[in-house]
């Protein structure tokens, strides 16, 4: 079964205020169907909080290990959002490798 992307997820919502973005207005540009360009051409004359490319990089590399917080409530979320797709990934500890494994399984791959 094909899912689409949740949009507005948490992760979302990080890269929307990190870009100063309106989420509503990036969300209509993605509904056209723009190619990852011409999304890049509209993020960077639309942002309202323009980022040097240290800061990209810096953002990029921290959201790439950011995985779940060390409460008990987000951890089970997290374990039961990977569960969905593998019960035996061990390697999955960030939220981006998660959002690829559903990625992955939701497009007809294997877990």
């Amino acid at each position: 079964m094909l899912q689409t992307h949740n949009y507005n997820s948490p992760t979302d919502q990080h890269l929307v205020r990190f870009l100063g973005l309106d989420p509503d207005a990036l969300l209509k540009e993605l509904a056209a169907g723009k190619g990852d360009g011409q999304i890049l051409e509209w993020v960077q004359v639309n942002s309202k909080t323009p980022r040097a490319p240290w800061e990209i990089e810096g953002w990029s590399a921290f959201m790439e290990k950011r995985g779940p917080d060390s409460d008990a409530e987000t951890l089970e979320l997290f374990a039961e959002y990977v569960g969905k797709f593998s019960r035996t990934r061990e390697d999955i500890k960030a939220w981006f490798d998660a959002i690829e494994l559903d990625d992955c399984v939701s497009f007809g791959g294997n877990a």
